[in-house]
This record gives C-alpha cells, structure tokens and sequence, in this order.
C-alpha cells in the first residue's frame, strides 16, 4: 500500500498516535477540554487587557496587571496572567500586522482586545484554536497574518519576530513577603503549615510578617484565598505599622484601595474601633470591599468619594486621631513590579524626565491639598504621608511644602522606624525623619512620613533606654491589654511605635 501524500501545509506536524490500548475517545475528550479552557483563558486576560489598556491611555488606572489578574473574579490566574503580559508584550507588532493587513476592521473593534489575546495565543502561544468567532476570524486570516510578519522583518533587518519584541528587563529576584492576618490566625500557626512546603523566616523588623523564597507562588493557598495571609510587600506592610494606631482609635485611611493597608490598620487594631476607608474610583471601591471581606474586618465602613470632599469639622469626624494617606501617586518605585514597562505609555516614552513630567507636577499639587487637609481634622493624633514613588517631587517636596502649616497647628515629624538606615533625602532641615525604601534594600520603592501633635507625643514621652529607644506610656497600657501578642512581638512594636526622635523644622 502506497504511503499518504504529504500534507500541504509544510508547517503542520501530525499528532502522535496514540499509544496502544489508549482509546481515541479519551484522545478527543483531551483535546477538547484543552480548547475550552484555552477558550475561557482568552476571554478573561480579554477583559484584563481591556481594563489595563484603558487605565494606560487615561493614566487613571483600576489597578497593576497583577492586581486586576489576581483578583477574585479571575478564575484562571496563572493563564491569564502569562496571556496578558505576553499579548502585551508583543501588542505593537499585532496592532500593526493586524492593521497592515485588514483583519481588524470596524466590525471586531468593540472586540479588539480579544482579537490581540487570540491573535498572539494562535501565531506564537499554544496555537489551539478553539471554536469561537475570534478564533475562526484569526485562523481565517493566519497565513495573511504571517506572510505580513515576515516582510516586516525583512523590511526592519530582523532574522524573526522575536527579535522585533523589546528586551524584558532582567528583575533581581526579591524575596516573597507575607504577611499573616492576626484577625482570622495566629502567625506560629501559619508558619507551622507553610513550613511542610516552603522554608519560612520571620521578618526582623515587621511583626506578623513572614519571608519566603523568591519566586514562591502562593496565590492559589487556601491561606491566602480565605484572608488568613496577605500577599503584601514589606515596605507596603511598614505604613499601617509606621502608623501605629491605638485599639479603640477612630481612623481614616483616605485613598484606601486596593485595602491591604486599610485591613492591615483593622488587625493592628485588633478589630476595635472604627476605620472609614475612602475611595474615589468605583472599580477600585470594590476591590477594597473585597479586600475587607476576605479579611474577616468588622470594623471598616468605605466610603465611594473623594477624602477632601469630607469636612474636617463635622462632628461625625470630631474623634478621628489618625490619618493614613497613601494617596495617588506614579508609582515609580514599584513600576517593576506593577510591570509598567510592558504598557504603551511606557513604549512611548513617558518616562522620560518622569520627576519634572506635567503629571508628577499634577500629582504633587494634589498630594500637598490632601496632606494639609489629614492635618486639618480637630483631633487627629498620628497622620502617615507615604507614597510608592522614588521622586523628590512627590515626597519630601511634599512634606516640606507643608511643614509651616503642620507647625501652625501642633504636628511635627516623628521617625517611623529609627533603626532603619534609609532616611528621606538631605533636602531641607528635619528630612532624617523622613523613611525611604529602595531596590538595593531587596524592596519596593516606598516613602513614609509620620507627623505626631506635639500635645499627643509630651504626654506619651517617657525616658530611653535600651539603646535611646523611647517607648510611649500608652503603647504599654495598649499592648498589656492584648494578651494574644507574645513577648517578641510586644517588644518590637513598643519600639516601632516609639515616639523618639520628634523635632522642629
């Protein structure tokens, strides 16, 4: 019997056969689940992409690619995640070739994020096609598609499409922080599940913080899913913490979303008091909420609205004694780590002159009218000014803005964490006060500030010891009472919350 003709498209490569005894039923019901999930997965980093690509083009975005991956409502996380950062990364190269050669006419555009995902999946991903409309439209066109891709290398002197993709910056790996909800568990009993399948350090600086090995991937835990750990960053983890805010205080985080510190200040507080938590942004408001509610916190209202919309002299706010705002920033010290650098904007060059751009200029304006108002409410206490940004103009600039005003009414700056060498830029009198955070330290680049009342922090002062570390008469009476906390930990957050060090501009 003569062999069969060789197939016609030289590029495809018959499948094996399979195995003997293995039957072809089992063969089809595999490759049949492998395109329905291939057909879900395009679909969710569709609706990903679209949320990040508009974000991007408004520079107002809902959240990081991670942050929109990882949410709830992704169910697929690892696929999702892998399929929007390659779309991404290869998206200048689709828009082109699909514009080049007519397939994304006006009819698929409401879809067009969906035609980048699917077209990427199928010239250079796992190529299963799937059933759907996009699907049929790009393997419709495929041959087009690559025929254009090849008369763009030639034209641009390339030997494939490759290496037409812009180079992916090589990330020094960090290690993964978590930190463990004390509303919902203990931290001795997380680190005692953890440590069957990772090696587990506790942090030395941070309490409830733990350590794990860089690349530790536990979004799937079930620790993590039901709110008993966060996947949080250390530097992100010291502003509630640089806060200190008493059991019983009633607190304001002012730009809360996504909640992990707002969530973060409810366990500090040991789920006492109250904590109203502001959000402008409607997507954003949800992803706190969902925050709050898989921490298992009871004593958190949000609120939809712009924090300066709230006026300092109502009475419902009259008892307020600490402020966390961490307010809208650029985000350049955790640009990495967001992976900014896989957005258009930052293809276009944004990011050039970043720290005298018109919108860091924007963004520092609104960051001193939101700090003076923290300072304005009657008897707020404690209030945390941080940022996630590297740029003078957003941070000490900020703080040094509106250090007349903080004197006028009673505050002046304390020294969150003494033991931490990194201190704020030598800038202005005072900004050894100031808290920074940086790459080098193996952590994100984060700025804090903490002003105290001058009235507050006279009545807290007792003498140092043990080394100059001051320790406030009522974080003993605070941290006596919760009986839940062990020595150590007591011990490192009488000195986190430590009033030492409080000085004049």
């Amino acid at each position: 019997m003569p062999p069969p003709p060789p197939s016609k498209n030289r590029g495809h490569v018959p499948a094996p056969r399979p195995p003997p005894g293995k039957p072809p039923g089992r063969r089809m019901a595999s490759r049949d689940a492998a395109e329905r999930a291939a057909f879900f997965a395009r679909r969710e980093a569709a609706a990903v992409l679209r949320r990040v690509l508009r974000g991007d083009a408004s520079r107002r975005a809902a959240g990081s690619i991670k942050s929109l991956v990882y949410s709830p409502s992704v169910r697929n996380k690892r696929a999702t995640f892998a399929l929007v950062c390659q779309t991404l990364k290869y998206l200048p190269i689709l828009k082109e070739v699909l514009a080049s050669t007519g397939v994304l006419t006006s009819k698929w555009k409401k879809q067009e994020e969906l035609v980048f995902v699917t077209a990427y999946d199928i010239l250079f991903g796992q190529e299963t096609a799937a059933s759907g409309s996009v699907e049929q439209l790009i393997m419709l066109h495929k041959d087009t598609i690559m025929a254009a891709l090849e008369k763009m290398c030639i034209r641009r002197k390339v030997r494939s499409v490759e290496d037409l993709v812009s180079k992916k910056r090589t990330v020094k790996p960090k290690p993964r922080f978590l930190r463990v909800n004390t509303l919902r568990t203990s931290t001795d009993s997380v680190i005692e599940e953890l440590n069957k399948i990772h090696k587990v350090d506790k942090d030395e600086l941070v309490p409830d913080l733990l350590v794990l090995p860089p690349g530790t991937d536990l979004h799937n835990h079930h620790l993590v899913s039901e709110g008993e750990v966060f996947l949080q960053g250390k530097a992100s983890c010291m502003v509630a913490v640089a806060l200190c805010p008493e059991p019983g205080w009633k607190v304001i985080d002012a730009c809360a979303a996504p909640g992990n510190k707002t969530v973060h200040l409810a366990a500090l507080m040991n789920g006492e008091g109250s904590i109203t938590a502001c959000e402008l942004n409607k997507e954003r408001t949800k992803t706190l909420q969902n925050t709050i509610r898989r921490s298992g916190a009871n004593n958190i209202e949000t609120i939809n609205g712009d924090f300066l919309d709230i006026d300092s002299n109502d009475p419902s706010y009259a008892e307020v004694r600490a402020i966390l705002l961490d307010p809208s920033c650029s985000g350049s010290g955790i640009s990495t780590e967001r992976l900014d650098h896989l957005l258009p904007s930052h293809s276009r060059g944004n990011q050039d002159d970043a720290s005298t751009s018109s919108r860091i200029r924007k963004l520092s304006a609104f960051q001193r009218k939101a700090l003076s108002h923290a300072l304005s409410f009657p008897s707020v206490e404690r209030v945390v000014y941080s940022t996630c940004s590297i740029h003078q103009a957003e941070n000490e600039d900020v703080v040094s803005s509106v250090l007349p005003l903080a004197s006028s009414l009673g505050f002046e700056l304390a020294t969150p964490f003494p033991q931490w060498r990194r201190r704020g830029l030598p800038v202005f009198e005072g900004s050894e006060h100031l808290l920074r955070t940086d790459p080098e330290d193996g952590l994100e680049g984060f700025f804090i500030s903490l002003f105290v009342r001058k009235a507050a922090a006279a009545a807290d002062a007792v003498k140092p010891s043990n080394g100059g570390l001051g320790v406030s008469k009522q974080v003993f009476k605070r941290r006596n009472g919760l009986m839940a906390f062990g020595s150590s930990r007591l011990s490192r957050m009488m000195m986190l919350c430590s009033t030492r060090g409080l000085s004049r501009r």
